[in-house]
C-alpha cells in the first residue's frame, strides 16, 4: 500500500481527553518494574498514594489514543502487523501532576522514505483541561515496513551518541515474564505484547516487550541514579528503539551526564542486543 506525502503530511489526527489518578499512575509505575523491593522509600514514592510522584515518561500514555485513527489518515495506509515504533521524543513543559485531565490534538509531522520502510512522525500536543499551554508534547516516530521506496528524503541522522569513554553508571533492570501482560493495561492493547500466534505474524517467536515498556524501564533507571529520584527535573527524553526486548530478561541501561544533558544507552544483559540507543534525557 502506497505511501502518498503529499496528502498526509500535516493531516490532523485524531486526539480525544484523557483523565488519570493516583491508581493509574501506579498501575503505570508497576508496568515498568518499580516496587522492587517493596518497601524500599523511593519505591514506593511510585507505588503508594502517600507522597506519590509521577515519572515523566508517563506522559506518552495519555496521548497514545491518538494513533489509533492513524490508518484512516488519507495517503497513510499500511500494514498495522508491519508497523514498528522507531523513536520516542516527549517534551515535559511542565510537571506531570498526580491527577489530571488533558485534551490531545496531533498532526503528521514528517514523513520519510527509508528504502524498504517508511518513517512516520507523529507530533502531539497534550494540554490540561482549561489550559491553553501544552501540558507536554509527544513526537512518535513509526516505522512501517514495505513502506518505503516512494522517493520522499531520508530524513535527519540520529543524534545523541553515546561518548567513547566509561558510562558514569550502569543499572540493570530486572523484567517480569508477565511484564507484557502487566503493562498493556496502561494502554496499548496491541496483541504483539500477548498473543504468541500475532507475535509470530509479526516474525517474533514470542511476544515482545513493548517499546514504550522500556522506555520507561531506561528512564526510571536514570532518574532515580542520576537525578536522585527527582523527576520534576526532567524536561525532555528521547530515545530510538533499537531492538526488541522479552519479557523476563534484564535491561541494563548505561548514562554520561554531560551538562544538562544525560546521554542514555540500553541493551539486554543475556543477549547483549541493543534496546535503545541515541537517548538522552534533558534536565531544567
Amino acid at each position: 500500500m502506497p505511501i502518498d506525502p503529499s496528502k498526509a503530511l500535516g493531516a490532523a489526527i485524531s486526539g480525544g481527553s484523557f483523565r488519570w489518578d493516583r491508581d493509574r499512575i501506579i498501575l503505570y509505575h508497576l508496568g515498568v518494574g518499580a516496587g522492587v523491593p517493596q518497601t524500599d522509600p523511593n519505591e514506593l514514592t511510585y507505588t503508594y498514594e502517600q507522597n506519590l510522584k509521577v515519572l515523566p515518561s508517563f506522559g506518552v500514555v495519555p496521548a497514545f489514543g491518538s494513533l489509533g485513527g492513524v490508518g484512516q489518515v488519507p495517503g497513510l495506509q499500511f500494514n498495522p502487523v508491519m508497523l514498528l515504533h522507531g523513536e520516542q521524543d516527549l517534551e515535559i513543559r511542565k510537571p506531570i501532576p498526580v491527577d489530571g485531565e488533558v485534551e490531545t490534538s496531533g498532526k503528521v509531522a514528517g514523513i520519510y522514505d527509508k528504502g524498504k520502510a517508511a518513517l512516520v512522525v507523529l507530533e502531539t500536543e497534550s494540554r490540561l483541561k482549561g489550559e491553553s499551554d501544552p501540558l507536554f508534547v509527544n513526537r512518535f516516530s513509526l516505522f512501517l515496513r514495505g513502506e518505503g521506496g516512494f522517493g520522499g528524503e531520508s530524513g535527519p541522522p540520529p543524534g545523541n551518541d553515546a561518548p567513547d569513554r566509561a558510562p558514569d553508571a550502569v543499572i540493570e533492570s530486572k523484567t517480569m515474564p508477565q511484564q507484557a501482560l502487566l503493562y498493556r493495561l496502561s494502554g496499548d492493547k496491541n496483541p504483539l505484547h500477548a498473543d504468541p500466534g500475532f507475535a509470530k505474524m509479526g516474525g517474533f517467536d514470542v511476544p515482545i516487550l513493548h517499546g514504550l515498556c522500556s522506555y520507561g524501564v531506561v528512564c526510571k533507571a536514570v532518574v532515580d541514579n542520576a537525578l536522585g529520584g527527582d523527576t520534576k527535573s526532567v524536561a525532555r527524553y528521547q530515545a530510538r528503539f533499537a531492538g526488541v526486548v522479552f519479557p523476563g530478561e534484564t535491561i541494563v541501561t548505561s548514562f554520561w551526564k554531560d551538562g544538562n544533558t544525560i546521554l542514555i544507552d540500553a541493551k539486554t544483559k543475556e543477549r547483549g542486543t541493543p534496546v535503545i540507543t541515541n537517548a538522552a534525557i534533558t534536565t531544567r
